[in-house]
Parts: structure tokens; C-alpha cells; sequence
């Protein structure tokens, strides 16, 4: 099994035959260093499946863009699932290339990106150059029976109003148009990300 640093996980199962974890892994973890050099490579969305049969281990890259902050609809957290959810900013990008190096302008995709872990397939949803998009949030539509039948909620920072939105796109409509971008007076930074948990099921 190839040695990587995992940084966030998108989700792992027991199917009763295999165990399956999907996550963000970087080549290498430099803890004197902000982020690793560009000749490890950039963080990559990665599947890592062991067989309870015969303890055989087998790994893929599901994704080779530069992405980060992974996410799934909460109910399906140690269950298996189809669908992903994760972004992809220009820092990213910046973070493991050369200063030096010339980049195309198609090298800064500001997105999100769904990913049909079933299909092996992605969509994307391309916000402008420049801007800052931030982790997506899946929420279920009230009575939805599909997996995908939801919203996807991320704060998009706009550099040229130095503020925020909390835009919300439909996850089954993924590169539509918002359904709404609610424009913030601030910005919002990154900061430490979580979830509450209730102290009783239910």
C-alpha cells in the first residue's frame, strides 16, 4: 500500500465483504511546512478498499485535480454511498506548483465538484476566477427518497466586494444556476469545521 498523509476523510463502510474509505490524501506531510513541495503532489481524492477475505488491499485515485474538504450527506456517514461532494480554489492550485511556474488560466478552477462515485464520474460548478470557495454542506430535501436529492450549501468569498455569499446550488442540477446566493456583509474566514452531535439518537 503506497504511503500517503491523510487529511480528511469523505467517508468509510463495512459492507460485510470489504472495508472501503474514501478520503483526501497528500503524498507526504511536511509539519515545518505550511504545504508539502510541489514534487509531492497536490491532495487527491483516493479510495482504499481492503478484502476481509483475503486481506488484499487495493487503492485508486478517484480524482487527480487538487481538491480539498470532502463531504457527504451526514445520514450515510459509515454507510455505503454514491455521492461527493468537495471544492477545489486557486490556493490550492498555487500551493503545489513552483513560484516560478507559467499556469494557464484553465489551471484556477474555482469550483465545486460532485462526484458519481458509482458512475466515476464528476460535475463541476465553476464560480469566477479569484474567488474563495469554501467547504460544501449537503442538505436532504424535506421527503427526498435519491441520495442527490438535496441542496449544496458553501460560502463563496467575492474578492472584488471583499465579502461572502452562502450560495446554494441543487445537487441534482449541479452545474445550474443557484437557486440563491445570500451576499454577506463580511467575509467569513476559514476556521475549524464540525458538526453537532446530538447527546440522544434521534
Amino acid at each position: 500500500m503506497q504511503r500517503v498523509f491523510v487529511s480528511h476523510v469523505l467517508n468509510g463502510y463495512d459492507d460485510g465483504t470489504t472495508v472501503v474509505m474514501d478520503y483526501v490524501g497528500f503524498p507526504a506531510f511536511h509539519p515545518d511546512r505550511r504545504y508539502g513541495p510541489a514534487a509531492d503532489g497536490p491532495p487527491t481524492l483516493r479510495r482504499v478498499s481492503v478484502d476481509l477475505h483475503d486481506g488484499r488491499i487495493r487503492e485508486q485515485v478517484i480524482d487527480e485535480r487538487a481538491l480539498e474538504f470532502p463531504r457527504l450527506d451526514d445520514a450515510l456517514v459509515s454507510r455505503r454511498h454514491r455521492f461527493g461532494y468537495s471544492c477545489c480554489a486557486e490556493d490550492f492550485v498555487r500551493a503545489y506548483v513552483p513560484d516560478h511556474a507559467r499556469l494557464p488560466d484553465s489551471a484556477f478552477s474555482n469550483v465545486l465538484i460532485k462526484h458519481d462515485l458509482d458512475a466515476g464520474r464528476r460535475e463541476l460548478h465553476r464560480f469566477p476566477r479569484g474567488a474563495a470557495v469554501g467547504e460544501p454542506v449537503f442538505v436532504a430535501r424535506e421527503g427526498a427518497r435519491a441520495e442527490d436529492d438535496g441542496y449544496i450549501l458553501a460560502y463563496v468569498h467575492n474578492p472584488e466586494r471583499g465579502a461572502a455569499a452562502l450560495v446554494i446550488l441543487a445537487a441534482q442540477d449541479f452545474g445550474g444556476r443557484p437557486l440563491a446566493a445570500i451576499h454577506l456583509p463580511a467575509r467569513v474566514p476559514l476556521g475549524f469545521h464540525g458538526n453537532w452531535i446530538p447527546t440522544t439518537p434521534g
